[in-house]
Order: C-alpha cells, then structure tokens, then sequence
C-alpha cells in the first residue's frame, strides 16, 4: 500500500493467537480424553459444602477449571492440582464476593450461590459469562433459590443474595435446564427439610454431581418421571471421584475421523455416555468397533441424516456442530434442528464461506414442538453435501463452533487460519497435541489481523 493510499485510514495491525490447519488426509490414531469439562467444575464448586478437602481426579487440562479454581481460590479455599488430579480444601473460605474480575468469563458463579449461602449467609456473584449460544436465563435459578429462601437482588455488576438459613421446596422447572437442575442439588444438600425437583435435567454430567454429593453424605434420592428428592443434612464431608470421561470430545474427535475418511479411537469414555450418537452415526453408514476401554470409528461412505437436538438421552445439543460439519460430507440432503438453544448456528456463515451449502430457516424442521417460536435466530439448517471445503481465515463464535472449523480445515483443501482459539483451549484438553497425534498438520502461531 502506497502513503497516498494509507492517508485518511482507521486499520491497524493487530496481533492475535490463532491456530494453523493445513491438511494431511486422513486422521487415524488413539485419542485418551479426561474427565467431562460439564462435570470438573460442578465438582469443584460442591467441594465447597464439604467440612475436609474433596479430590477429584481426572480432571481436564481447560481454561474452565482454571478459572474455577482461581475463582476459589480468590474466595480463600486451598486447591492443589497436579498430574491431573484437584484436591479441594474449602476451611480457609474467608469470603464470599466472587470479584468482578471474573465478570462474564463463565457461568459457573451462579452455582456457587448456594454452597456459600451455607457456609457465609450471604453471596456477592459477577454477571455470568460463557459462550453467546444463546439464552440461558437465570431466573430458573433465582426462582429456585428464592423458594429455598434466599433473598435475591440483581444489580448492574452482578447478583446479591442473603439467607439466615435456606429451607427445603417443591420446586417445578419449566424446562430440564442442566444448571437449574445443578443448582437445586448443591443447595438443596444443606437446605432444613426435604426439597422436590420435578422435571430435572438427567444429564450424564448432571447425574454424577448427584453421586458425587452423596458421597459427601447428602440424601439424594432419583425417581422416575424426572424427580429428585432430597432430604437436607447438616453437614457434609469431602469425597473423592475420578470423573468419567467427556462425551463431547469423544464424539468429536470420533467425527474427526469420518470427516477425513481415516478412523479415530477414543479411549477414556464409555459406550453408555455415547449411545444416541453411536446409533445416529450408525444409522449414516459409520462402523464401530466397541470394547470396554475404547470406541472406533469409520466409514467407506456417509449417507445424509435428519437429526434434531434434545435433552438427555436425545441427541445432544454440543454435538450438533460437529455434526453438520460432518454433513458436509455426506452425498445428498441432511437436516439439523436445534431445540435446546435458540443462537446456535453462529459458526454457519464461516463453513459456508469454506465451501460449504448451508441454508438456515426460522422454522422447525423436526418432530420437537419448538421452543423459540418467534425468534429472529435460526432453529434449522439444511446441508447439501458433498461439498468440496477450501481453506480460508476463520474467526471461532464459541467452544463448539470452533471445533467444527478445525474439523472442517482438516477436510479441506488449502490452509486455514482460525483465530478465537481461547473458546478451544477452554473447552477441550489438550487439543493440538491430540489433533497431531492424529496426524494433522495444526499449530499455533500469531498473526496480523486488521482492527479499526
């Protein structure tokens, strides 16, 4: 660019963290993955109500529990981590004001209410962050607190809340909401008297919290129809759990082997948390090879599918992602409907731009009665496949999308550039390395980017 042409511009050269992608065929090879990154951090935050020091081992290496034991420790608690292991000590606990300087970084504050309503009386939270998927309200929280008997004030910073003892509640979600559910179990635990929650979340994650709070002495009791009942103690004491392994890398990375035409092996998760996505890659033509210890997959040819996202045990909503960057390789129409989160679609645009034909629709195209009936955000995608994806830069929207784009630049043709990447090492343990020993040529470097 020539000074007469520089005149009169607002752009300068920013520098950012981006990764590396050039293609390599396809991925073959073992990927081990740690314990659920929707598991660790609900297991941090009930060592809270613990009267010794909780472990939980197997923990991933994410920014998630980074900053989850930062927050805890900002709060007094003594953590030790190594080798993948946490050991919790919440006796120090001094205060109970989560600093601001965690503002909007994730949403696991708004678990913490609870535990410190019992250990402190009152609880000062940040805003709540984590990925723009969508709306995740926290009135399902507040609600269920307030009817525990906390006094609940949300402010421009944050949420203030206050109790001089929580009692037990019948308490009704209008939907199986994952934290909502997580939430009236860490509080609940402690709460005088009994607690009903009806139409609980059953999560795979959700579950091994309840087991895990048992351990620690609490009375939690599973019935049908979606029910918890649990009966409050006065005091628990640490446990220990060695997490089980996180469904959603191991469905990812086994898609990182169908999308490339290679077969990946997933160690470290077990069939029963995979069921619903083996039978729908199953039923697309992939093969499966199932031990006790490890799951492969492979496929000479994928046939389209219609696919629709639901709580558990439905097809879960993080996997849907990977799966239409999948459908970009399967011969013919396949249709994907959201149902769990309304601004789910953000990465689209950019595979589109790598080649892919994507079109998106405000209408339902499933047999799920629909949940955002009115809104601006797209719930469908049609995907025509077999597209040839091309190389380009791409800038990740959330921890989810942003896989997708590294599976899609390793089914490409040309380098991709992908920028963002914090949302990745937040949500996944130890992805480049895992990616390399699969045999992609991925990296990470700096590079120029334009910022006004």
């Amino acid at each position: 660019m020539t000074n007469q042409e520089n005149v009169g511009s607002t752009q300068t050269e920013a520098q950012t963290e981006a990764w590396i992608v050039n293609p390599t065929g396809p991925l073959v090879g073992d990927v081990a993955v740690r314990g659920s990154k929707n598991a660790v951090t609900k297991h941090l935050v009930a060592s809270l109500l613990g009267n010794s020091p909780s472990t939980i081992t197997n923990c991933p290496d994410i920014g998630d529990v980074d900053i989850t034991i930062s927050m805890l420790e900002a709060l007094g608690c003594e953590i030790d981590r190594s080798n993948g292991d946490a050991v919790v000590d919440p006796r120090p606990l001094s205060s109970s004001r989560v600093p601001m300087t965690f503002s909007g970084m994730n949403r696991i504050p708004i678990l913490m209410v609870g535990p410190l309503l019992h250990r402190v009386g009152e609880v000062f939270i940040p805003l709540v962050g984590g990925d723009d998927i969508g709306s995740r309200p926290l009135n399902f929280h507040v609600d269920a607190l307030e009817k525990m008997g906390a006094e609940i004030e949300i402010t421009a910073e944050g949420l203030e809340a206050k109790a001089g003892g929580l009692r037990g509640a019948h308490i009704e979600l209008p939907y199986p909401s994952v934290g909502a559910t997580e939430t009236v179990l860490l509080t609940a635990t402690m709460a005088e008297g009994r607690t009903v929650l009806d139409g609980a979340a059953l999560e795979p994650e959700v579950i091994e919290l309840a087991l895990f709070l048992q351990r620690m002495g609490a009375r939690i009791e599973m019935q049908p129809n979606r029910r918890f009942i649990i009966d409050g103690v006065s005091e628990l004491s640490g446990a220990v759990n060695h997490l089980k392994g996180d469904r959603i890398e191991a469905f990812s990375y086994l898609v990182a082997g169908l999308i490339t035409g290679g077969e990946v092996t997933v160690r470290g998760c077990s069939q029963d948390r995979l069921v619903t996505a083996i039978s729908t890659l199953s039923r697309m033509g992939a093969e499966f090879e199932i031990t006790d210890t490890t799951i492969s997959a492979r496929a000479k040819r994928l046939s389209p599918a219609t696919v629709e996202t639901d709580t558990h045990p439905g097809f879960m909503t993080d996997w849907q992602s990977p799966m239409v960057a999948l459908f970009t390789q399967c011969q013919g129409l396949s249709v994907m409907y959201e149902t769990v989160y309304e601004n789910r679609f953000t990465y689209v645009p950019a595979l589109n731009k790598m080649g892919a034909q994507i079109q998106q629709y405000n209408t339902p195209l499933g047999s799920i009665k629909g949940r955002f009936v009115g809104s601006s955000t797209p719930c469908s995608v049609v995907v025509r496949g077999r597209t040839q994806l091309v190389g380009t830069d791409v800038v990740v929207p959330d921890i989810r999308g942003g896989f997708a784009y590294v599976l899609a630049a390793a089914a490409a043709e040309g380098t991709t550039t992908i920028t963002g990447t914090h949302h990745l090492d937040r949500g996944y343990n130890r992805p480049i390395e895992n990616f390399r020993e699969l045999g992609l040529d991925i990296k990470r470097a700096t590079v120029n980017t334009s910022a006004p």
